[in-house]
C-alpha cells in the first residue's frame, strides 16, 4: 500500500502539541491545539476515550495526564496524543517521520 499519510489537502483533524515532542510530559506546560477546517469554536475534546469538554476552545494548556483527541465538526476526530505524568520521558519529534529520516530522541526529566 502506497501513501499511509493523508494526501495533501485532505480534510483531516490534527492535534498539534507544543513543545512538539511526543509523548508529551505534563510538567512541560503542554499546549494542545485542534486544527481542522470544520466550524471554528465547535471543538469537542475527548480524554481517555470519554467526551471531556464540549464546545471547547481550539487550544488549551494541559493540566491532567491522559490520552487526548479532539473532534471538529466537518473533519472528524484527530489521532490521539498522550500526555504522561512521569519524571522521565523518552520523546520523539511530534511531526510526521518517514522511513530513512534521521530522528533525534530526547530523554528528559
Amino acid at each position: 500500500g502506497c501513501c499511509p499519510l493523508s494526501p495533501a489537502g485532505a480534510q483531516t483533524t490534527q492535534l498539534l502539541v507544543e513543545p512538539p515532542w511526543t509523548p508529551a510530559a505534563l510538567w512541560d506546560r503542554v499546549t494542545l491545539t485542534c486544527q481542522g477546517s470544520g466550524t471554528a469554536g465547535a471543538t469537542t475534546w475527548y480524554k481517555d476515550g470519554r467526551r471531556w469538554w464540549q464546545e471547547g476552545p481550539d487550544h488549551f494548556i494541559v493540566t491532567e495526564s491522559g490520552t487526548y483527541t479532539c473532534d471538529r465538526a466537518g473533519t472528524g476526530r484527530s489521532p490521539p496524543m498522550r500526555i504522561l505524568n512521569e519524571r522521565l520521558v523518552l520523546q520523539v519529534p511530534a511531526w510526521a517521520l518517514l522511513e530513512g529520516d534521521t530522528v533525534t530522541l530526547r530523554c528528559r526529566g
